[in-house]
């Protein structure tokens, strides 16, 4: 049962704790000491904190906890991407994805149940949206997954974490960048703000309000070099067009200093977005913009009327790019055989909107023609 009457101290930051310490007219080291035991010893219970007195351990107990989620399931693909499924509030299940790779492990991290957007090319989408993760089950996600690293005696622990599961981060911002900031907090997971990434699919207000709030990374879900085509894509295009999400980019990378760049993902569709003029228009359009381009081959899901395009292709449109003078990467497909790929998660979501219901109707006519 959901302790609604007591506060998770894992929903809060290294100063939301101090306020919380504060509040209870304790000294401020205690949220150090807290914050230690949570992220760098992996310690959840409250009376287990050694350090903290047994008065205020009891004191905590009646006012606080530390709340986690439960991983359901387990899968591992051939390629040794991992994904879990994990029950949140609700009854609902969402999905996290462990890419690992010989230099670092990326921990890819869902931000709500299903996705309030719907674009086109995603599974997640199509399963329809029943509200935002707290603040606690986002970081808890990274604590879940570094915990069971641990136990499979995984190298590195988490060395990335980005915001591509399932939602659209700046639709839930407060608790997303609450979740940046533990991520990047020493006492927290201490991770780079260079390898924590907020990825969005254009939240115009959502990038602005970055704007001195975070300094973690961004990118951005382009998937075509012009508005007639991106409509067609990310319907949320027809409220922030591509001008006004690359202006609110610039913005964003004023605040952060030299070297710092915006990653802007392409999902090469076929006959949709992959002509080698549109890779053209790609690489005029981005000429003002500090980037990188990571290039990602469709990763098909049942009834969604897309295609991979073929490697020639593929091909001729990087290659263009990098002779423009891009870092154009290539993103290998990983996890497609346990669902885990780009554009693939789809959890169990309570869908409010009946676009899962509409979605599975499509399915299942498909499979009967």
């Amino acid at each position: 049962m959901k302790l609604v009457d007591k506060t998770n101290l894992m929903s809060l930051t290294r100063e939301g704790l101090t306020d919380f310490f504060l509040a209870l007219g304790e000294k401020p080291y205690r949220a150090v000491q807290v914050m230690k035991w949570i992220y760098h010893r992996g310690v959840y219970d409250i009376a287990l904190m050694t350090d903290l007195s047994q008065d205020l351990r009891s004191r905590l107990q009646e006012c606080a906890c530390i709340e986690l989620s439960e991983i359901v399931s387990e899968h591992l693909s051939v390629d040794g991407t991992r994904k879990w499924i994990i029950r949140v509030a609700g009854g609902n299940c969402i999905e996290t994805v462990l890419i690992p790779e010989r230099s670092r492990n990326t921990l890819c991290i869902s931000s709500q149940v299903g996705c309030i957007l719907n674009c086109s090319f995603c599974s997640t989408g199509k399963q329809g949206f029943d509200g935002n993760l707290t603040a606690a089950e986002i970081i808890g996600q990274v604590w879940l997954a570094s915990q069971r690293m641990r136990e499979l005696g995984l190298a590195q622990g988490v060395t990335n974490v980005v915001f591509m599961g399932m939602g659209e981060p700046l639709m839930n911002f407060d608790a997303v960048m609450t979740a940046a900031s533990v991520f990047m907090d020493d006492l927290g997971f201490g991770l780079s703000k260079r390898k924590v990434t907020v990825s969005t699919a254009g939240v115009v207000p959502g990038i602005l309000k970055m704007v001195g709030t975070t300094d973690c990374s961004i990118a951005i879900s382009l998937h075509a070099p012009s508005d007639d085509v991106r409509n067609g894509l990310v319907p949320l295009n027809k409220k922030y067009p591509i001008s006004e999400l690359l202006a609110a980019c610039r913005s964003y990378l004023e605040t952060l200093g030299e070297r710092r760049h915006v990653t802007v993902e392409y999902t090469l569709i076929k006959g949709v977005n992959d002509h080698i003029d549109q890779a053209k228009e790609l690489a005029k359009l981005l000429r003002d913009v500090s980037c990188k381009i990571n290039l990602i081959p469709f990763n098909s899901f049942p009834a969604s009327g897309y295609e991979v395009p073929d490697a020639g292709t593929i091909d001729a449109f990087q290659s263009y790019l990098i002779k423009s003078g891009y870092a154009t990467m290539l993103r290998t497909t990983r996890g497609d055989d346990i669902a885990a790929a780009c554009g693939q998660l789809a959890g169990q979501v309570k869908d409010r909107t009946r676009r899962q219901e509409k979605y599975l109707a499509r399915v299942k006519a498909l499979e009967i023609a």
